[in-house]
């Protein structure tokens, strides 16, 4: 039994993620989907963005086509419905809208390559996963995605494969050491069930920065992003503040003038490990100094697919990286979907 059976039995929808263009993230999906076939797994298959052409629509670098089984469920808009070379059975027009047309769910009747997109929100992609379902798939494999962040939302899957590769960097070492700084921001703990984090559930309705203090009350404050706001924040954190939420992007605009001796009283509150932007080494400057975070959704990682080959032409050893990336992230299943 390969990786996919394996997760079909977990998951019921897995996002694809790219760290970066080129990382491979088209040659993992063609990799599990070949697995697929051989372990008679029925897929659906829908996107974020678009996907399946044979050049990449930003860099212009040859990609890898997308060759759909037959039974497979693929979402595809009205304009790349007749682009397909596979025969394609339409379940439903969609209520959802793209630059191309109408979402169309279809069945796969005879096999071939097709153009895949799917909604244009990532917010709409779970309710297209649930139709999917509906029509008998086992696992849907969600693609695409310009936006790192968007795909690897909580919000959108039940987990990701997160694709990495030669294209982050000619150093080897800096591809591990990125790679495995990504695996330990989307493990961040969750906040533990209980008052504080009820009063968040409840009150970051309108996106505001909040302070929670330790007896609960709930300080909202007037500012639209905490970007560049540290100095605000920390003039209103005191000696009964015990979370400070941020509901937007978490960088160092947002913490560089707080109180070294505030910083450790407090734990910052994040939607998701998607909002912070925070280097690897940043990341572990701020930690030394106490600072602490947890996540009201952190982000399974199921895989991790690497390429060991980049566009620009070089190319590390394949059992280098994948023995470094299992020895900077062990336990977790490392594959190169180029062998």
């Amino acid at each position: 039994m390969g990786l996919l059976y394996d997760l079909q039995e977990k998951y019921k929808t897995i996002s694809i993620v790219g760290m970066a263009k080129n990382a491979g993230k088209t040659t993992a999906l063609n990799y599990l989907i070949e697995e697929a076939m051989d372990e008679c797994i029925r897929l659906g298959i829908t996107s974020i963005g678009r996907d399946g052409e044979t050049q990449d629509l930003v860099t212009g670098t040859d990609k890898p086509r997308i060759y759909l089984e037959k039974d497979t469920i693929v979402t595809v808009p009205t304009q790349l419905y007749d682009m397909a070379d596979a025969g394609l059975e339409i379940l439903k027009k969609t209520k959802y809208s793209t630059p191309m047309g109408d979402l169309l769910i279809c069945r796969v009747a005879d096999s071939g390559y097709v153009q895949i997109a799917g909604p244009p929100a990532a917010m709409d992609t779970k309710k297209v996963c649930a139709e999917m379902l509906g029509y008998g798939c086992e696992l849907i494999l969600i693609d695409g995605a310009i936006d790192r962040k968007a795909i690897a939302s909580p919000e959108t899957s039940d987990a990701i494969i997160l694709s990495t590769g030669a294209v982050l960097s000619r150093s080897l070492r800096k591809v591990v050491d990125e790679t495995a700084h990504i695996v330990n921001l989307y493990s961040i703990p969750e906040m533990e069930e209980g008052a504080a984090r009820t009063l968040i559930e409840e009150n970051n309705f309108d996106d505001r920065i909040m302070l929670i203090d330790k007896d609960g009350t709930v300080t909202k404050l007037d500012l639209a992003t905490g970007l560049g706001s540290s100095r605000f924040i920390d003039s209103e954190i005191d000696e009964s503040t015990e979370y400070v939420y941020i509901p937007g992007a978490f960088t160092n605009s947002v913490i560089a003038d707080i109180n070294p001796k505030k910083l450790k009283r407090i734990t910052f509150i994040l939607k998701n490990p998607t909002k912070i932007f925070l280097s690897a080494m940043d990341w572990g400057l701020w930690r030394k100094k106490g600072m602490r975070i947890n996540v009201l959704k952190n982000i399974e990682i199921a895989a991790i697919t690497v390429n060991p080959w980049a566009p620009a032409g070089y190319t590390f050893d394949r059992e280098a990286l994948v023995s470094a990336m299992k020895e900077a992230i062990p336990g977790m299943p490392i594959i190169d979907v180029r062998v």
